[in-house]
């Protein structure tokens, strides 16, 4: 199995938390002001944050699928669609995130395991009551991030003079006030987030009461350090 050598993968962190760190600013920014510039460079740095792992490969296939993306989002700006492809974004993250916590459920290893052994390390998954809360967390974090994306597309489709629908001159069958389909498409979805991930974490730490945890700040280290390998489905540490 290939690894990624540790200059290449600090190299990629690095690059990909700015480019992250912009993209709700340009998102913002093109809801405030309605230029397309601005949802257009802020998919634009979303995707090359994405693709930036497979682009420092120096591989000629990734740069030609980056730029045959890029020409893409060229074309639907062009015909003023960059905007609502914006909006979408939120919808697919919370779907892929969703696939990738359920499909590691058939495994030997879910999503929530593969995270311990990143943090505490693999003996953590021989504590008691810990392999099996691992397995629930997954569960727990599929069903809502499967929740939310169809909670966020039916937003997108559904609201009452800026959704989807309405764009196309169908008559939506579930009329939702664009005021409060745009907070929570812009806002709401990532605070619901936020917030899940926090109470999680406190009902961990009263649930495993008998073990000791790494404090919130040190446990988001080691998830940024971690994260190529934890994409990759490789195990940090040996078992």
């Amino acid at each position: 199995m290939t690894y990624s050598s540790p200059p290449a993968e600090s190299a990629t962190r690095r690059y990909v938390l700015p480019l992250l760190l912009a993209y709700p600013l340009l998102a913002i920014a093109g809801a405030v002001t309605h230029r397309q510039i601005f949802p257009l460079a802020a998919l634009l740095l979303l995707l090359t944050a994405v693709m930036l792992p497979r682009l420092q490969s120096g591989r000629v296939g990734p740069w030609l699928a980056w730029l045959g993306m890029l020409l893409a989002l060229l074309l639907l700006s062009l015909y003023g669609f960059a905007g609502l492809l914006l909006e979408a974004v939120p919808v697919l993250i919370n779907a892929l995130l969703a696939c990738w916590f359920g499909s590691t459920l058939g495994t030997s290893e879910p999503l929530v395991a593969r995270f311990i052994v990143a943090i505490e390390g693999a003996d953590r998954l021989s504590q008691p009551g810990v392999v099996r809360y691992a397995r629930q967390v997954t569960w727990f974090w599929t069903v809502l991030l499967a929740t939310q994306a169809v909670v966020l597309a039916v937003l997108l489709l559904c609201a009452e003079h800026s959704g989807l629908l309405a764009r196309f001159g169908i008559v939506s069958p579930l009329p939702i006030s664009d005021r409060w389909a745009a907070a929570w498409l812009h806002a709401g979805g990532y605070v619901s987030l936020g917030v899940a991930f926090l109470l999680e974490y406190g009902y961990r730490r009263w649930r495993l009461r008998h073990l000791s945890h790494p404090g919130l700040h040190d446990m988001l280290l080691q998830l940024a350090l971690h994260w190529p390998q934890l994409v990759r489905g490789n195990r940090i540490a040996a078992p």
